[in-house]
């Protein structure tokens, strides 16, 4: 029998039986926004301030700190989308093609505040790992996720959950006095 991944079919079937859910944090999302997402964070950003399209693509990465980044191909047959729905109209102004709100366009974002919410509390959440996307952070991924494998292995097989949690939380306390540059941080370890 052919194991999964040893041949053009096996890893058919290995993605079907296992699908993957993407490249996302941890691989649980292949894409940053949800299916009709995009159009919702593009009224949303709209109602700050009218904007032009790569200006809105410039925000999303922000907002983002930086993890999505959107593309040409995604904003502008979306503004152009909004503005065929008249959501959104479109001004030239310095050469540019200059996008505001219109009165139904606030009404849509207005009956989907929860969706709203949502996009930029994962926006938030995704900005918060910025610093881990940096090269020099990869550094110590390996080491950093055995560290969690092995914590996660040795609850599995008894150990006391607390236990286990307060030797992370001392780990995680000796990295806070290290990003703070701590003159009394032990150089041997967490100091225990």
């Amino acid at each position: 029998m052919v194991g999964y991944g040893r041949s053009c079919h096996g890893r058919r079937r290995a993605r079907r039986l296992h699908p993957r859910h993407g490249m996302g944090l941890w691989g649980r999302r292949a894409r940053f926004f949800d299916p009709g997402e995009v159009p919702l964070a593009l009224l949303s950003l709209l109602s700050e301030r009218p904007m032009h399209g790569y200006e809105l693509m410039r925000q999303l990465e922000a907002r983002s700190g930086g993890t999505y980044r959107a593309s040409a191909g995604t904003i502008y047959p979306t503004l152009q989308m909004l503005e065929d729905e008249g959501l959104v109209t479109a001004q030239r102004e310095d050469g540019k093609r200059v996008y505001r709100l219109t009165a139904e366009g606030e009404s849509r974002l207005a009956a989907e505040g929860a969706a709203v919410r949502r996009i930029w509390r994962r926006a938030e959440a995704w900005g918060d790992w910025q610093d881990a996307l940096e090269p020099d952070a990869w550094v110590v991924s390996q080491p950093a996720l055995r560290l969690v494998k092995r914590a996660l292995r040795a609850v599995a097989r008894g150990a006391d959950p607390e236990r286990v949690r307060e030797l992370l939380a001392d780990a995680e306390s000796a990295i806070d006095a290290l990003e703070r540059g701590d003159p009394e941080l032990d150089p041997a370890g967490a100091g225990s």
